[in-house]
């Protein structure tokens, strides 16, 4: 090729143009662009540096958040030990203040009768005690003009050696050290007792009507005292005052005589033409057990079992058939008023203020908080019911906003909302299959609701047996068949529909006072229901069962008598052999279902037992309570056979 062919070739154009390339290193210019695939796997490398420390500051903030949830756990155990060091520092005030108060009044009316050259009435002061938790204001002195107030007027060496003897009386104590625990008991009670008959008109589930027509928004139960008052401690408070014209009182624990409530319970019904079978009879007398005079450091040891905040007597007069123990305690922010179990048993749930917690049953571990931010944060919104679905796939909850949220549990969102009641709703239950869910409410109706069309069918409650006309539903149950639906109301009165047709069936006739929990047997042919009369019944129904023409009501063929309080919630064990009640008066106890005997006492809960529930599959009892506490405990059999039953009461802390 000529050489002058070489300079035709241009740069760019096809061709031997490599040699052209100057050999050595390029010019200075602008950069060549990167490797698209190198920049990828730079930001690639940012974005996983950065995925790798966020990783990392939520490890550390979840260690801080266990943290801080150890520290506030173990604050709030402190602040109750010492809110009940306060307590007792309040009850040795007291006690101390009582005997000086009772001693020199004595002292007194000695040296008036001294002065006046009268003998003096020999033996005690003319009453026990003097202070906070007697019945009445009582005089320091016998009657007669009053004594001097100066010092002088004592009578020197008279008044000095009445001086030495409240000292020596302050220094070896009048009261030996049994005394002494019995009367903390005593004035704890009382005190207590007051506070809630305070609070006793403002019931959440008597609805208390506005009198005067202008209000058709039900008061506050005694339960607002647990929902609302029992997180504060207490001053001491004055003298009890006497009760009101009318109203009864009835006998507390340990023997202590308080006011029942501010309102006097509901006469017994008076039976129509309709009721022709005679219940067992009932005395107004308090119910004897064995629970009356009960010492626990007098209780041989084989029938007691004691824990560092709770313990469990055994009914000495029947054989000794369980054994207990608590299982896991499970703190809540707000009074806990309702608990359930799982259809597998594997999980509990429970309902507070604003939210419904599911724990897991074997670890105790909170497993899902359930809260509807779209309710608003203003005002308590306490949720009175919570239940399982039979699938374990969904929680119902009823709250005082008259609505029911079906919760998708894994989805931790509301699934349903069924809206209708106009009052507070207080009770819920699924059908055995889970197409339908009851509820009931102070509007005085139940309603069965389908869980997949949201249809309902209400049962309305028009013939109520109250002098009031207050038939508010507080519980509601459906039979394991499906076929029926108890309502327990404010009125007295058990109901019982007919699912299929909404029909009213029957009217169990027999509680003295509001009925607060009912609940169906396993077989479904029995029904027991628990009431502020501080009873249990059993009634038969099979009968309605075999759907015959009933010729005379369902009999009651067995009372529960021995809770010295309100009955609250019952329950039923799953192989039916099992009654369980939880109280007021702080207590759970167990009964045979065949006799009606109470065998064991267990006592932890510093409150009242709100609700209870019985494990479906194995031997677990839950308990929610005013103390803002839901406590697990296991109940076992000792013996191939259990001929009777156990209490469990809730030791006060």
């Amino acid at each position: 090729m000529a050489s002058g062919a070489i300079y035709n070739v241009r740069p760019g154009v096809p061709g031997n143009h490599r040699s052209l390339q100057p050999s050595g290193p390029p010019t200075a210019g602008p950069s060549q662009p990167h490797n698209p695939h190198t920049r990828l796997s730079e930001s690639f490398e940012v974005i996983k540096q950065e995925f790798d420390q966020l990783a990392t500051d939520l490890n550390v903030m979840r260690k801080q958040r266990d943290e801080y949830e150890s520290k506030m756990s173990s604050q709030v155990n402190e602040l109750n030990i010492i809110r009940q060091s306060l307590y007792e520092l309040e009850n040795q005030h007291t006690k101390i203040q009582a005997q000086y108060e009772e001693e020199l009044g004595r002292v007194r009316s000695e040296l008036l009768a001294l002065r006046q050259n009268m003998p003096s009435a020999p033996g005690p002061a003319p009453h026990s005690m003097i202070g906070p938790g007697s019945s009445s204001a009582l005089p320091l002195s016998t009657p007669g003009p009053p004594p001097p107030s100066s010092h002088s007027s004592y009578g020197g060496d008279a008044f000095y050696r009445d001086r030495d003897r409240l000292e020596r009386l302050d220094r070896d104590g009048r009261m030996g050290d049994r005394d002494r625990d019995r009367e903390r008991d005593v004035r704890d009670r009382e005190r207590d007792r007051e506070r809630d008959r305070i609070f006793d008109q403002r019931d959440a589930k008597r609805l208390k009507m506005d009198r005067t027509g202008k209000s058709d928004r039900p008061g506050l139960s005694f339960l607002s005292l647990h929902l609302h008052n029992v997180e504060h401690f207490s001053p001491p408070m004055g003298p009890l005052p006497k009760p009101l014209p009318g109203l009864s009182t009835t006998a507390g624990p340990a023997g202590v005589s308080s006011p029942q409530s501010q309102i006097a319970p509901p006469p017994f019904p008076t039976p129509g033409p309709s009721t022709g079978s005679a219940l067992p009879p009932m005395s107004d007398q308090p119910n004897s057990s064995f629970l009356d005079d009960l010492e626990l450091h007098a209780m041989p040891p084989e029938l007691k079992k004691e824990g560092p905040d709770w313990f469990a007597v055994f009914n000495p007069k029947i054989k000794r058939t369980l054994d207990i123990s608590l299982v896991h305690t499970l703190m809540h922010a707000t009074v806990v008023c309702c608990v359930q179990f799982s259809a597998d048993g594997k999980y509990l749930a429970t309902g507070c203020n604003r939210t419904a917690q599911i724990y897991d049953v074997k670890t105790g571990q909170k497993t899902c908080v359930l809260i509807d931010e779209a309710a608003g944060t203003t005002g308590d919104l306490y949720i009175r019911s919570v239940r399982f679905s039979p699938d374990g796939k969904y929680l119902a909850t009823g709250a005082e906003d008259k609505q029911i949220r079906i919760w998708d549990i894994a989805k931790k969102r509301i699934r349903n909302v069924f809206d209708g009641h106009q009052q507070e709703i207080y009770s819920l239950d699924f059908s055995a299959d889970g197409s339908l869910i009851v509820s009931g409410s102070g509007d005085k109706t139940a309603r069965i609701w389908n869980m997949e069309t949201g249809k309902v069918q209400v049962l309305t409650i028009s013939d109520s047996d109250h002098m009031t006309n207050d038939a508010g539903v507080t519980s509601v149950a459906i039979s394991p068949n499906g076929q029926l639906v108890a309502a327990g109301s404010l009125d007295t009165v058990v109901r019982i529909w007919d699912v299929a047709t909404g029909k009213l069936l029957e009217k169990l006739r027999g509680h003295r006072d509001s009925v607060y929990s009912v609940v169906f047997t396993p077989d479904s042919k029995g029904i027991v229901s628990g009431s502020l009369d501080k009873t249990l019944k059993y009634w038969d129904v099979s009968a309605l069962m075999l759907r015959k023409e009933l010729d005379r009501p369902s009999p009651c063929t067995m009372n529960f008598s021995g809770h010295k309080d309100y009955v609250l919630s019952v329950a039923v064990s799953h192989d039916g052999k099992w009654v369980v009640s939880g109280s007021k008066d702080r207590g759970v106890q167990f009964w045979d279902s065949q006799t009606a005997t109470v065998q064991c006492m267990l006592q932890g809960h510093k409150n009242s037992v709100i609700s209870i529930d019985l494990n479906p599959t194995t031997n677990l009892l839950a308990t929610g309570s005013g103390d803002n506490l839901a406590r697990i405990c296991e109940f076992r059999t000792r013996t191939a056979r259990m001929p009777s039953t156990h209490i469990l009461v809730h030791r006060e802390l």
